[in-house]
C-alpha cells in the first residue's frame, strides 16, 4: 500500500537527516516506526505527507509510493485527496474553535452538504464519545487528550484509508494513552485504516502494532514483526533499560557498543 525506497531527506540544502530510509505499511496494516528523540521519525511522515518542503526539507533520493502514486512529488492537498492524512505531534488544534469546528474543517476538501457532514461527524463521535460531549467547548480549554482524540477525529472525517500518527502518546496520562491506542486498533479492524505511528513508547507501540521499525539517526536498524522485536533483547535493553541481567541504566551503554550490535 505505501513504500518507502532508499529514501534521502536533506533540510536548508545541506543537513542529511534520513539516509537510505526503506519501509513499507500493508493494505489494512498497524506498523509503528520507533526510535529515539530526533531519530527523524517526524521527518519520515513528512516526507510522506509532503509537508517537508514547509521546513525546507526535500526528498533528494529515493522514492515514496502509494498503491503506485509517487507522493514524493505531489503537493500535500494532493496527498490528501489520495487519502493519506498526517495527525501532527503536538496534536495543532484550531484552540479558538470548537471541538465540532474543528472535526468539520477535516471535511473541508471533501464538499459535503450539510446531512452528510452531520453524519460523518456522528460516525467519529462513535469513536470518541467524549467529543461529543465536548463538542461546544473551545479546542484550546480542552485537556492533552481530548485534544489528540480532536486532532485524530479531524483526520478521520478526511475519510482517509491510511493514517500518519506522530507521537500520540506525547504529553499524555498512561490512561489516555491506551484508550487512544484501543481506538487506533479498533478503527483499523472495523474500517480498515491503515497506520504508521511514530512513537518514542515502544512497549505501548508494539502492543498495538503488526510490524515495526526502528530508527537511530536517520537509518533503520532493526524491522521485525512487533511481538518479536517486543522480545528482543536489544530493544528491551536500549528503549526500556531492562537487560537479561535485569534492569539498568540507559547511560551505561555506550553509544558505539549499541551502532555495532543494531548494524550486525
Amino acid at each position: 500500500m505505501l513504500a518507502l525506497n532508499n529514501v534521502e531527506v536533506v533540510y536548508d540544502h545541506v543537513i542529511l537527516v534520513l539516509k537510505g530510509v526503506s519501509l513499507t505499511v500493508p493494505e489494512g496494516g498497524v506498523v509503528a516506526l520507533l526510535g529515539a528523540n530526533g531519530a527523524g521519525k517526524s521527518t519520515t511522515l513528512k516526507a510522506i505527507s509532503g509537508l517537508l518542503a514547509a521546513e525546507r526539507g526535500e526528498v533528494t533520493k529515493g522514492s515514496i509510493e502509494y498503491r503506485n502514486v509517487r507522493l514524493d512529488r505531489l503537493e500535500t492537498s494532493r496527498v490528501v485527496g489520495l487519502g493519506v492524512c498526517q495527525v501532527m505531534e503536538g496534536r495543532h488544534c484550531f484552540p479558538h474553535l470548537s471541538v465540532e469546528d474543528n472535526l468539520l474543517t477535516g471535511a473541508y476538501m471533501r464538499g459535503l452538504p450539510r446531512g452528510e457532514r452531520a453524519a460523518e461527524l456522528e460516525r467519529v463521535y462513535g469513536y470518541f464519545p467524549r467529543l461529543k460531549e465536548r463538542r461546544n467547548a473551545q479546542s484550546g480549554y480542552t485537556s492533552g487528550g481530548e485534544q489528540q482524540m480532536t486532532a485524530i477525529g479531524r483526520a478521520l472525517m478526511a475519510r482517509p484509508t491510511m493514517i500518519l500518527l506522530d507521537e500520540p502518546s506525547m504529553g499524555l496520562a498512561p490512561q489516555i494513552v491506551e484508550e487512544i491506542f484501543v481506538i487506533v486498533r479498533d478503527l483499523n479492524s472495523r474500517e480498515r485504516v491503515s497506520f504508521l505511528l511514530a512513537e518514542q513508547n515502544t512497549m505501548v507501540a508494539l502492543r498495538y502494532a503488526d510490524y515495526g521499525y526502528i530508527l537511530e539517526n536517520g537509518r533503520l536498524v532493526m524491522d521485525g514483526a512487533a511481538d518479536e522485536l517486543a522480545r528482543n533483547e536489544d530493544v528491551k535493553e536500549f528503549y526500556l533499560g531492562v537487560s537479561g541481567i535485569g534492569r539498568k541504566s540507559f547511560r551505561d551503554v555506550k553509544h558505539y557498543r549499541r551502532r555495532k550490535r543494531w548494524l550486525a
